[in-house]
């Protein structure tokens, strides 16, 4: 595979951008294997065919990101030797994307995380990193329809049946209790910001706040502002939540129990 690291990133540490790379990708592998999880599950056919998609869309932004994160490591780890030989406390994705519960729980969640991603990754079109950039401009367009897709089906359980929108309004007060994790910035985060090669995470709260504030008023959800995020405990420091050892016992149970298969 032809290498996607940039000579543009020369100045920037070796270790922070494959720290960097790594938590997009581990986002991205992470909620996908969430949506996966759907499969055979949703409430209709065409629905799962749809959230087998999005769940494609991601796995592939995870590949991308997992590669460069082993090319700038340099210690011959490749997206299959991050993705499935690494402990729990070894992932840098949030803990957001380890959510889980019913349907309503499941779009609000998609909802929210690929507002906040399309944000990040539309400032990532502008990386001094080409290899960034370039899976930044091809993601865009595909969180784009991801975000569409699970707004729609917000509006629709929240302004359905009574039983619905209750249903709805629980989703939507427990995935935005825990959105706030999504807005802060880890030291790796800033540090890459500064150099022009990544994205403050808390600057994408307008267009998340603005997102969210439009879906509930046609969803008609109550809805309150985000709270200012946490300083710390999070996903980005390898603090997960008790979901992930059988998330990832899930994910990661055939490459483990053949090591030497090739896929």
């Amino acid at each position: 595979m032809t290498s996607l690291t940039s000579e543009s990133t020369e100045s920037v540490e070796s270790a922070d951008l494959a720290a960097y790379c790594l938590m997009l990708g581990d986002d991205a592998l992470i909620m996908s294997h969430r949506l996966q999880e759907w499969c055979a599950r949703a409430p209709e056919i065409e629905e799962e065919v749809a959230l087998a998609n999005i769940a494609l869309d991601l796995l592939g932004q995870a590949r991308l990101l997992l590669t460069m994160a082993g090319e700038a490591e340099g210690a011959g780890r490749d997206e299959d030797r991050l993705a499935f030989f690494r402990e729990a406390a070894e992932f840098r994705n949030v803990r957001f994307t380890e959510t889980t519960g019913d349907f309503a729980v499941a779009m609000t969640g998609l909802l929210v995380f690929a507002t906040w991603r399309l944000a990040v990754f539309g400032g990532l079109t502008r990386s001094r990193d080409a290899g960034l950039a370039a899976v930044a401009k091809k993601a865009v367009k595909e969180l784009a329809y991801h975000r569409d897709h699970a707004a729609q089906w917000v509006v629709r359980l929240g302004d359905g049946t009574d039983v619905s929108h209750r249903r709805a309004q629980l989703a939507w007060d427990s995935i935005l209790a825990g959105a706030a994790e999504l807005l802060h910035a880890h030291p790796v985060e800033l540090r890459m910001a500064a150099a022009g090669i990544g994205v403050d995470p808390a600057t994408a709260r307008p267009e998340l706040e603005q997102v969210l504030a439009q879906v509930a008023a046609a969803a008609t959800l109550r809805h309150r502002q985000l709270p200012e995020p946490p300083r710390g405990g999070t996903g980005r420091y390898g603090e997960h939540s008790a979901a992930m050892p059988a998330l990832l016992g899930e994910l990661q149970s055939v490459a483990r129990a053949h090591p030497e298969a090739t896929w």
